[in-house]
């Protein structure tokens, strides 16, 4: 079956960084509530007779922020707040306040952004203990709909990792600081029914789930069996999607505009007054005129915020090209062999930059320094300390050396007798097992040179 066969949406869920809720003055941060429902009051349980405050300006701000970044066109005329009706214990008025689009005909690296809106989110309801707890009840959530332009999960992989990065371009967002960004995606083959897979909380969460149905509706099709429209879960531990019920439509929801929310009006001055941050091709730009470093590693670094950030940081210590050609080259490098963000590890600019100049004043090798690298990021420890507590300097001390020259010359006689016929690539290799005699720490010159003298 074709790749072409297959249409791919995201609903995507960004709690933003607000200090209170939507509608009242609780606290967002329930992430680290240290009780259940200690960040509740009147209007985020709905107790009867309790009204919504007005909307929480920092969250629309925020919201058209987020939408011009995806390149979205703001709505002009009256923007109503609906309530979006269905019963279920972590929402316990009954409804969901859902905004109608703040911004629509957006885009994405190729991906269209059908629209931009902001919603309030319910509470956590815990299925095996039955408890339900509302410190998230009402936090204000960018709800971010794409056209169905994906068709694979390395296309959704692509596209949520640049999102993701976008968002953290906009410093608006929680997900970096504890919220969780939650998608629901949506899969159909053959322009058949469309399957909802709800709640994935990763980027790899995504890819698993959508290899999974895409395998699970072809599978169907090729039995003959019709794929129905429906509501899905996602298991992360067997990686597999689990009917729920299924797919209601928009009638199913009720929607009517909230009778305690005026409608909002987003005139251009208002719009125009919200300040845009740096995007990823402003920065490229910036860094490579401040910093003078390659065209292609500042487009590899500005993919990644937390990678710029610490690079601008760094760079204000050490050389900025070598600096950059290490955060490409290995730092990205050990990132992807551990499967790691940046932030999971324990590297910081000023551990970075030290290495750097450890390199750059020869103090260690190329080799020692890259098993440095790897210390820091698992351990946090200064590399300087790493390389005095463990010996390892470098060595260019033609005494030092000598010993293992001679064994490395004794033990290859084929090498020698390469090089000696005009093979120059046989060097490289006796040259590696001194390096390896030496603990990776000899000076790569003094070597090339004692080398060349004794041949």
């Amino acid at each position: 079956m074709a790749e072409l066969d297959v249409m791919i949406g995201l609903e995507i869920h960004v709690p933003l960084s607000t200090g209170r809720k939507l509608f009242c003055d609780c606290p967002t941060g329930y992430y680290a509530a240290k009780a259940p429902n200690i960040y509740t009051c009147p209007v985020c349980t709905a107790m009867p007779g309790s009204k919504p405050y007005p909307m929480n300006r920092a969250a629309i701000d925020s919201a058209i922020m987020i939408a011009r970044l995806l390149e979205c066109k703001i709505t002009d005329g009256r923007v109503f707040v609906n309530r979006k009706h269905y019963d279920y214990p972590d929402l316990p008025s009954g409804y969901q306040r859902t905004s109608e689009p703040i911004g629509v005909k957006g885009n994405l690296d190729g991906v269209g952004i059908w629209e931009v809106h902001i919603e309030e989110d319910p509470g956590r309801y815990d299925l095996k203990t039955g408890n339900v707890d509302y410190n998230r009840s009402g936090v204000p959530l960018l709800e971010i709909v794409t056209a169905p332009d994906m068709k694979s999960a390395q296309d959704v992989r692509k596209f949520m990792r640049s999102l993701v990065n976008i968002l953290k371009y906009s410093d608006s967002t929680m997900v970096d600081i504890g919220g969780v960004m939650r998608a629901d995606v949506n899969i159909s083959i053959l322009k058949g029914a469309r399957v909802e897979i709800k709640n994935i909380n990763s980027v790899q969460g995504a890819f698993k789930a959508i290899q999974y149905e895409i395998i699970r509706q072809k599978n169907m099709i090729a039995r003959g069996t019709k794929v129905s429209q429906q509501t899905r879960g996602f298991n992360e531990k067997t990686m597999v999607t689990v009917p729920q019920r299924e797919k209601e439509t928009a009638a199913d929801y009720r929607y009517i505009p909230d009778p305690d929310i005026p409608p909002q009006i987003y005139d251009s001055s208002y719009v125009d007054s919200i300040k845009l941050p740096d995007t990823p091709k402003i920065r490229q730009k910036r860094i490579i005129e401040k910093f003078g470093i390659r065209r292609d590693y500042a487009a590899v670094l500005v993919r990644d915020k937390d990678m710029v950030d610490m690079f601008e940081e760094a760079a204000a210590f050490t050389k900025p090209k070598k600096l950059s050609a290490w955060m490409c080259r290995y730092v990205l490098g050990q990132l992807n062999f551990l499967g790691k963000e940046l932030s999971e590890t324990r590297l910081n600019a000023q551990n970075l930059s030290l290495l750097i100049r450890l390199l750059d004043e020869g103090r260690v090798t190329d080799l020692v320094a890259k098993d440095l690298l790897i210390n820091t990021m698992e351990t946090g420890e200064s590399p300087e300390k790493t390389m005095k507590t463990r010996g390892l300097s470098t060595v260019s001390d033609e005494n030092e050396l000598d010993a293992a020259i001679s064994a490395a010359i004794c033990e290859n006689p084929e090498a020698v007798g390469d090089y000696k016929s005009g093979n120059k690539n046989a060097l490289n290799y006796i040259m590696g097992k001194v390096m390896s005699k030496m603990g990776k720490r000899a000076d790569s010159k003094a070597v090339m040179n004692l080398l060349g003298k004794r041949l």
